[in-house]
């Protein structure tokens, strides 16, 4: 089983300076990381400068890197621009930073970019059911009649929004041929986002031997299980064989992104679907520590590599 790699999310907002943060991580074992969507152009520079120095490889890169032009880091989010908006000059800034990224992953020799499809324009539910959840709510009249009025709202809404979601995949896919990089079309945490899983199965066929797969997200596939939206395990079972890479983070009630030895998530049965060449990425966000990410590695070295 190949080595597992780190989300610089995990210590990106903490140094100022790119050597630190490389060294950082070096000094928990990791050989490889992804580089996330929180950087400046400048510090993107930086990290370029001392990764030969630091002997660390990126493998993938997160949607956007660099942060768009513009925006502060706090406001340059995976979502900020959506490549199903309707609103085609939002779409035109979503294609360029993403073409951006992939250019960054092309530069780094990294692998693969991860992308969040975008999102249909209705008023999100889910932190509303994340709510009645942790009330002990979940399987009553008000959360099943909130998640079903979630539902067909989206239902009502969704094509225009996803036409625009597989016609900007189709310009993204013919950019990434060109670059040799693949594209992860990631598992989403809201329900109001694209794909839902029969969505991401149609567009996994529609974009058969292409630059695009599937990323695995566990810990907001397993939130998804928590809500009752699908079963985390049926994802896997009908988009593993093109699954790319994964997330790897921990979840407790629906709090996910925490340390993977954190929470209550068993990583034991997703190893089958994982193979040699499957990204593997810890993303795991502040505050956890430095020895919770390197029990972390442990676990899932120790689960993974197991026979």
């Amino acid at each position: 089983m190949a080595g597992l790699a780190l989300s610089i999310s995990w210590n990106a907002l903490v140094h100022s300076l790119a050597r630190e943060m490389l060294f950082e991580i070096k000094a928990l074992g990791f050989e490889e990381i992804e580089l996330s969507f929180n950087l400046t152009p400048e510090m993107l520079q930086d990290i370029e400068t001392h990764l030969g120095e630091s002997g660390i490889k990126v493998v993938s890169v997160h949607n956007y890197c660099p942060i768009p032009d513009g925006l502060k880091r706090e406001e340059a989010l995976p979502d900020c621009y959506a490549i199903s908006s309707l609103d085609e000059e939002e779409r035109a800034r979503a294609l360029r930073y993403s073409k951006r990224s992939i250019d960054t992953a092309s530069r780094l020799g990294a692998r693969a970019v991860v992308l969040h499809c975008g999102k249909v324009d209705v008023r999100d539910r889910t932190r509303d059911l994340i709510r009645l959840y942790e009330e002990g709510k979940k399987g009553t009249k008000e959360y099943n009649d909130l998640k079903v009025e979630a539902l067909a709202e989206r239902q009502s809404r969704v094509k225009g929004f996803l036409d625009n979601t597989l016609k900007s995949l189709d310009e993204l896919n013919d950019h990434a041929r060109e670059k040799n990089v693949c594209l992860g079309v990631e598992t989403r945490f809201y329900s109001r986002e694209i794909p839902d899983p029969e969505e991401l199965r149609a567009l996994l066929d529609r974009f058969k031997g292409s630059q695009i797969y599937y990323w695995h997200d566990t810990g907001h596939a397993e939130v998804m299980e928590r809500l009752g939206f699908y079963r985390h395990k049926d994802i896997l079972d009908q988009c593993g064989k093109r699954l790319l890479g994964v997330h790897l983070h921990g979840v407790l009630k629906c709090e996910d992104h925490m340390a993977p030895s954190e929470g209550d998530l068993d990583f034991t049965w997703i190893k089958p679907y994982l193979k040699k060449e499957t990204i593997k990425v810890i993303e795991a966000h502040q505050p956890a520590t430095f020895q919770d990410i390197k029990k972390s590695k442990e676990l899932l070295e120790r689960v993974l590599n197991e026979h």
